[in-house]
């Protein structure tokens, strides 16, 4: 599923929720990206995607800032607990911990090779209870979507005055 907001082709935000609805926390990602549908403004793309570092590159190559939205497999684990990152992600970041074959870390080091990272990259990992296949977020989880959703929308405001301040 990806859903485009922006009405230009290159997009100043991209948001990125990475995951797979049907092994239950893991699809934390695609379901904050239908929570900020109704939120997001003029050159924000938002996306729901697999980790496949191609659509990852195409994503979110030139834009000034990718939020990543993804579930954390974290041992112990405090489900819903929201941790983030910034585009200094180490290779070992606990947040690499994921039910998908190829990591985000392994993402950011070929789209830094290639040329293809944005400029700057947020990533929320939530701490997931329940990865096992089904439908429906655990409570834990589902109950930090407010919060995650509020955290998203202020790295927006954030990076656009940032952006704004800068353009005078």
């Amino acid at each position: 599923m990806t859903t485009h907001v922006s009405s230009e082709n290159q997009s100043v935000v991209v948001i990125i929720g990475l995951g797979n609805p049907s092994r239950r926390d893991d699809g934390i990602g695609p379901a904050v990206v239908t929570a900020l549908e109704r939120h997001v403004r003029l050159h924000v793309n938002l996306m729901a995607a697999t980790r496949d570092p191609t659509v990852l590159m195409a994503a979110w190559a030139d834009s000034e800032l990718a939020i990543v939205v993804d579930a954390a497999v974290c041992q112990p684990s405090t489900p819903g607990r929201i941790r983030r990152y910034t585009s200094g992600l180490p290779t070992d970041a606990p947040a690499a911990g994921n039910t998908h074959g190829v990591g985000l870390s392994e993402a950011i080091q070929l789209a830094t090779i290639l040329n293809r990272a944005p400029r700057r990259l947020v990533l929320f990992a939530v701490e997931a209870a329940d990865t096992s296949v089904g439908y429906g977020l655990s409570p834990a989880v589902a109950a930090a979507i407010p919060k995650l959703t509020k955290s998203i929308l202020h790295e927006i405001d954030v990076s656009t005055c940032k952006r704004r301040t800068l353009n005078f």
